[in-house]
């Protein structure tokens, strides 16, 4: 277990450095600049801009000059946004997507997974086709199109929650969070019901259920376990995927998150800003993953590092 983690671990200094890699030369090879504009500016006002950020330099001292300051946690000055950096802009707007993020896979797991087992349980029957029927739609219809309805149902037709902005508090969390978790709950449901329903029909369950073990504890204690490996395995990129939230759940609702300034980064040639948040969510992605490796082995004694 020890040798699997460690090397694991040295898998991940290679994955990083190839997306840090492709994520600086496919923008810097982007036609245009970080300091173009509509505006006419003389030649050597841009050299001395230029020259202040590094950008005069060869291509290859800008890489190895950025591989050193990422190595000290230094994501740089921010291009477009005067005295501001991608460590500040990060710093601001991570946690908004931690919290709607959280909350929205917590929703997933809570209302998914029941949905998946009883419908494992009961297949082809009523409840069986019809929740499955409901996460098909859940996985079909966009999310810019399932905020709005949100939107317009509780915020302006029954004025229970706010329809956007940002406070912290947990009704402007509500919303927001279920429009984000609503195809995640339809993956989970589905997930769960094709391993529940596979799991259910092993040797060892039948086995349980020849000396008479009740159904209840055949599930909660014998099949749970096994048939959340999938879902383990669906939650390593799906946890970097809520987390990081989406340009559009953050548009409709008016959230100051990151995905906002790395879609502006883009736009303004902010190469700063756009690496900055291209390398923290290769860094979640790879260590979601990572985690989700290790918990293998809790749910399926079976499962053995070598």
């Amino acid at each position: 277990m020890i040798r699997y983690t460690l090397r694991r671990l040295l898998t991940a200094i290679p994955t990083m450095l190839v997306i840090i890699s492709l994520a600086f030369l496919l923008l810097h090879a982007a036609p245009g600049g970080p300091f173009d504009s509509d505006k006419p500016v003389t030649p050597a006002i841009k050299l001395n801009i230029e020259r202040m950020y590094h950008l005069d330099e060869p291509l290859y001292k800008q890489y190895f000059r950025y591989l050193g300051n990422i190595l000290r946690g230094d994501f740089g000055p921010s291009y477009q946004y005067r005295d501001t950096t991608v460590n500040g802009i990060i710093r601001e707007g991570f946690p908004v997507d931690i919290v709607i993020g959280g909350v929205a896979l917590l929703a997933a797991l809570l209302i998914g997974l029941p949905i998946g087992i009883v419908a494992a349980l009961r297949r082809n029957s009523a409840w069986d086709h019809v929740p499955m029927g409901l996460t098909m739609i859940g996985i079909s219809v966009p999310v810019f199109v399932i905020g709005p309805i949100l939107i317009l149902l509780f915020a302006v037709t029954l004025h229970w929650l706010p329809a956007g902005g940002w406070d912290g508090s947990l009704p402007r969390v509500i919303l927001p969070a279920l429009a984000l978790s609503a195809p995640y709950i339809a993956y989970v449901a589905r997930l769960m019901r094709g391993s529940m329903g596979e799991v259910m029909n092993s040797p060892f369950i039948l086995m349980a259920r020849a000396k008479g073990v009740p159904e209840h504890t055949i599930v909660l204690r014998h099949a749970m376990k096994p048939a959340l490996i999938p879902i383990v395995s669906f939650l390593g990129p799906a946890i970097a995927g809520v987390i990081t939230g989406s340009i559009v759940i953050e548009t409709v609702f008016g959230l100051p998150g990151i995905g906002r300034a790395f879609v502006d980064g883009a736009l303004n040639r902010d190469y700063t800003v756009v690496l900055g948040v291209t390398v923290l969510y290769g860094a979640l992605i790879v260590a979601c993953n990572f985690l989700a490796d290790l918990s293998y082995s809790v749910l399926d004694p079976k499962v053995r590092y070598r």
